[in-house]
């Protein structure tokens, strides 16, 4: 159509080129289509023209200018495109003006289309070197973006790059970690896919195959393609394809179904109603462009008069395809003739369904940004009044600026560009659910808006179908989640989501799922069972709540009020010859000693304290050696006694009763000196045993200076020593009671029971370590108490009569 400014038009009505091999002796035949109609884009072409109706109808946009247009066929091809290009740019026969002697050619100021990225980048290099910008409807290769090389470009649908973050973040926020990818062999897909698995990555989703086609491979590529996806384990399948190009790849698994799969669709596809007729893909999810409303547009849709038709070979061809009929008489005799009563109504095509206005919007938001651009470069209000100037010598440079500035509102529908010529990405998020007849519909179940903050663009408001008519959102994971307490091990030569989940070793834990690495506990706490929280450790120590703590303290109180009746008995009977005979005040030493012996142990049970750490080695040590410098002295009055009984020996005034005090207060003074010096230069203090059990702590009493402790040992040790070997000789003095006897049996146990103590006390665990230190001083003092009390008191209480002088000196 003919008008003021003309605005270009490409479309790809048909699928296909006819391919021609030229022999270069004759003349190519000319460019034509072949293939399918498709009714899709003619309504987008007819959006175009009814756009440009109502824009020339308009009194507020252009007030008294004509639009034309001129529109061609790409055959969704490069060199259709090409063909359209160039005819664009050089413009038709020139236009002749009353009274003027200027003439222009009627070259296009702009030009909408087309629905191919592939085709629009092909377009937009041709009519870009003129000047000629190019608005396209649906082209949405990221690649486009680029103004160094397409500065002519704009576009009313968003980028892919726009798609390809949303559908990356749509796999993401259903937790499909295991995907499989198809894509168009052409610019659309390629890019659109590059853009889609660049994004993937950084959400951490695995790709298990990427195959790509075109719809003019081979049926062996295509079956390929379709072998891939029926062996995949991967449940999702993202398809970023040309909507004509999905057609073959689903024609071809149809032949034979494969196991349900979650198809995941770019924009593209996703909306086109055709393919919702493959019952396979129901439960399909993607990325739409908004839907919309355009007033009066089915109407005008639906009015084609039969005269209207007749004149144009476009919409003869879609008439008679539509209706399967003809309209020429005897044009093709598998088809009847057309009787007029063909209602457009009653059609149920793409051309005719206006419910869900999606990319026709797009084309008609395009016009109007053209529109909007021609206006701003040709009009001006006055007095307010708007005032346009058909006349001006126009160029597309200047709508080229304009372009670039444009912003309004047109239906409820905001347009502007940004710096790339994109548009705001908003987007619809559609599903793919079987109605109760069961019949596939496109339902509305969110939205996507790359407006809004970082983790708030999807809002989903509908339940979704998903695949097979399922309710439950379906897996698609290469390896279960690893949950808390174990860690991921990627199996080798597979993507990272491929992977082992491996317990974490001892001592560590994970308290998230999918965790890549365990974190040891701090050191004083330790994992749970599930190895999945650090918990405090249980401080362990011998307390008096337990029951091999109890049985201790038993024993020693049980011992200290032994050796205390034992003094009661000696004292109320220390006038017989039996008391008398054993030295009865190195007696009452030992007792008293020993009963300290008994109740040192004492200070072993509970808690380890500062006071309690020194307290316990000390007065066992010092205690210990005051009750071995009793029996020691004891041992020495006997040998001192035999001896004096030889003639002229007068031995015993040298250890009379002071020398035996001395004796025994100089033996002790000497570990006393020795527990002096170990707590003044290292005493020892309470510490947390984190070493010997990881899983708990043990509250013991380090040694300060391990010298200081085994010099406290070894003294005791070197006394005890000593008592034995004068014991021994002692043993077979002739005396019907002699105590060495007893002192020998007492040093026995006492040296038996020490020695047995290192190495129990060495390589005893834990509390365990305190309990022997505890049985080997209660043993040593039951040894000493036993041995060489018992059979006195026996004596005493039950064999009175024994307890003579007569008895006593009777010798053997």
């Amino acid at each position: 159509m003919d008008g003021d400014f003309v605005i270009g038009g490409v479309f790809s009505l048909h699928y296909k080129l006819h391919s021609v091999i030229n022999d270069y002796t004759s003349k190519p035949e000319p460019l034509r289509c072949m293939g399918s109609f498709i009714a899709r884009e003619l309504r987008f072409s007819r959006t175009m023209i009814f756009a440009i109706d109502e824009i020339n109808n308009s009194t507020e946009l252009l007030p008294g200018i004509k639009l034309g247009y001129q529109m061609y066929d790409s055959c969704n091809s490069v060199p259709g495109a090409m063909q359209a290009a160039f005819h664009l740019s050089n413009g038709q026969d020139p236009v002749f003006y009353k009274d003027s002697i200027c003439s222009r050619s009627s070259v296009v100021l702009a030009v909408v289309g087309d629905s191919g990225s592939t085709v629009s980048i092909s377009v937009s290099h041709i009519i870009g070197a003129f000047n000629i910008p190019l608005v396209s409807h649906y082209a949405t290769c990221a690649c486009l973006s680029d103004k160094q090389q397409f500065p002519t470009f704009f576009r009313t649908i968003p980028s892919d790059q726009f798609q390809a973050d949303a559908l990356a973040k749509l796999v993401k926020h259903f937790g499909w970690t295991w995907i499989g990818a198809v894509r168009s062999e052409s610019d659309y897909g390629n890019y659109g896919m590059a853009s889609f698995l660049k994004a993937a990555k950084r959400e951490g989703i695995c790709v298990e195959y990427s195959v790509s086609f075109y719809r003019t491979d081979s049926p062996i590529k295509i079956q390929k393609v379709a072998d891939a996806i029926r062996r995949s384990t991967a449940m999702v399948v993202v398809a970023f394809i040309d909507s004509a190009d999905i057609r073959d790849l689903l024609e071809e698994l149809a032949r034979d179904p494969p196991p349900p799969h979650q198809w995941i669709g770019s924009e593209d596809w996703i909306t086109d109603p055709y393919l919702r007729r493959y019952g396979f893909c129901a439960g399909a999810i993607g990325v739409g462009i908004q839907q919309s409303v355009i007033p009066g547009l089915r109407e005008f849709l639906l009015d084609l008069s039969p005269p209207e038709v007749v004149a144009s070979s476009v919409l003869t061809e879609f008439w008679e395809d539509a209706f399967n009929c003809t309209l020429t008489k005897n044009a093709d005799p598998k088809k009847w003739l057309c009787n007029g009563t063909e209602d457009l109504a009653l059609l149920k095509s793409p051309y005719t369904d206006t419910s869900q206005l999606r990319i026709s919007n797009m084309v008609f938001k395009a016009v109007y940004a053209i529109a909007h651009a021609i206006h701003n470069a040709v009009c001006h209000k006055a007095n307010f009044t708007i005032m346009c100037d058909k006349n001006i010598q126009l160029e597309s440079k200047q709508v080229l600026s304009k372009l670039k500035r444009v912003n309004f509102s047109q239906n409820g529908y905001p347009v502007s560009f940004d710096a790339n010529g994109d548009p705001v990405a908003f987007y619809e998020l559609v599903n793919w659910q079987k109605s109760e007849s069961g019949v596939i519909e496109l339902v509305t179940v969110g939205y996507y808006d790359a407006s809004l903050p970082k983790g708030q663009e999807f809002h989903i408001n509908r339940n979704i179908t998903w695949m097979d008519g399922g309710t439950e959102v379906p897996v698609s994971v290469c390896s279960e989640s690893c949950p808390p307490g174990s860690r991921k091990v990627l199996q080798k030569g597979k993507p990272i989501c491929c992977y082992d989940c491996i317990p974490c070793p001892e001592g560590e834990i994970s308290n998230t799922t999918d965790s890549p690495d365990c974190s040891p506990c701090p050191s004083e706490s330790w994992p749970n069972a599930q190895r999945d929280a650090c918990f405090p450790k249980p401080v362990e120590f011998l307390s008096y709540d337990e029951v091999l703590a109890i049985i201790l303290a038993a024993f020693s109180v049980s011992g200290a009020c032994l050796a205390i009746i034992t003094a009661a008995i000696f004292f109320h009977h220390r006038t017989t010859p039996i008391v008398r005979a054993n030295n009865s005040e190195l007696s009452f030493l030992l007792l008293f000693s020993l009963t300290l012996c008994f109740l040192c142990s004492l200070t072993f049970i509970g808690a380890p304290s500062d006071w309690s750490c020194m307290l316990r080695h000390t007065a066992f040590g010092i205690t210990f050696v005051l009750c071995i410098s009793c029996v020691l002295g004891k041992t020495v009055v006997v040998l001192m006694a035999f001896k004096a009984t030889l003639p002229g020996s007068n031995v015993m005034k040298w250890f009379g009763p002071p020398q035996q005090r001395m004796t025994v207060v100089f033996f002790t003074f000497i570990q006393i000196i020795i527990c002096t010096l170990w707590l003044f230069l290292s005493p020892p203090f309470p510490m947390k045993n984190l070493s010997t059990y990881k899983e708990k702590i043990i509250l013991e009493c380090a040694l300060g200076s391990a010298v200081g402790f085994w010099a406290v040992l070894g003294y005791i040790g070197l006394l005890a020593v000593f008592c034995f070997v004068l014991a021994v000789l002692a043993r077979k003095l002739p005396d019907n009671f002699n105590e060495a006897k007893l002192i020998t049996f007492s040093m026995l146990i006492f040296c038996a029971v020490w020695l047995t103590f290192i190495p129990a006390y060495v390589s005893s665990p834990g509390k365990f370590t305190v309990a022997v230190e505890i049985f080997a001083i209660l043993a040593s003092s039951f040894g000493l108490i036993l041995c060489i009390f018992a059979p006195k008191c026996f004596i005493i209480l039950f064999q009175p009569e024994k307890n003579s002088k007569k008895f006593v000196m009777n010798k053997k």
